[in-house]
């Protein structure tokens, strides 16, 4: 599995509805697409949920490596380039996933929330122990899926949840949900994945 996202800051008086219709016209091109797990199409707006900015910015698992390099490299992305300028594009490598209770529903929003690895830490006990609130997190009414993935070049862990309503005030990014793509949510490896 493999985790990435990347964002599309919009100005503070941008119409959000763009991007609501952008999803709404394009956002169903991705449901069948061959190696993606999910791709969350997110948004933050400035002033809601404690966003400082607006914020185009879909969230994706993939399930296949090939198909993510097809994405980047290919027709959609060229899209978003074309709209957007070229994002940095933020890249994981997965290492725990779960699906929680409501994975059957249609999610509402998710939170990514970021952890610096100290210089010193041992990376392997690190992402056990974030493992373990991980699982526990999976397991909480309203979960949809749950995610943990690493990024070895800065040693920094991403906790990703998707969540069937609103996400509850809590430590992290909180972004609403647009449209939920998942082809291949049942092929992405659920547990450990080291």
């Amino acid at each position: 599995m493999h985790a990435l996202q990347y964002a599309a800051t919009l100005p503070a008086d941008y119409d959000m509805e763009i991007i609501r219709d952008r999803v709404r016209t394009r956002g169903h091109l991705l449901d069948a697409h061959e190696g993606l797990g999910i791709k969350a199409y997110g948004i933050r707006e400035r002033g809601v949920d404690g966003s400082p900015v607006n914020q185009y910015a879909p969230f994706y698992l993939w399930a296949d490596a090939l198909a993510m390099n097809r994405f980047l490299l290919g027709d959609g992305f060229r899209g978003v380039i074309r709209d957007f300028g070229r994002p940095e594009v933020r890249h994981w490598m997965g290492v725990h996933h779960e699906r929680g209770p409501s994975a059957g529903a249609v999610p509402g929003s998710f939170v990514r929330r970021t952890q610096a690895l100290a210089e010193g830490t041992d990376p392997a006990t690190a992402v056990e122990e974030a493992m373990t609130g991980q699982r526990r997190l999976a397991r909480t009414d309203g979960v949809h899926t749950t995610a943990l993935a690493l990024d070895p070049r800065h040693w920094e862990l991403v906790h990703f949840t998707l969540w069937e309503g609103t996400a509850p005030a809590t430590e992290g990014d909180r972004f609403r949900v647009l449209h939920l793509s998942a082809p291949g949510a049942k092929l992405l490896p659920t547990g450990a994945q080291w």
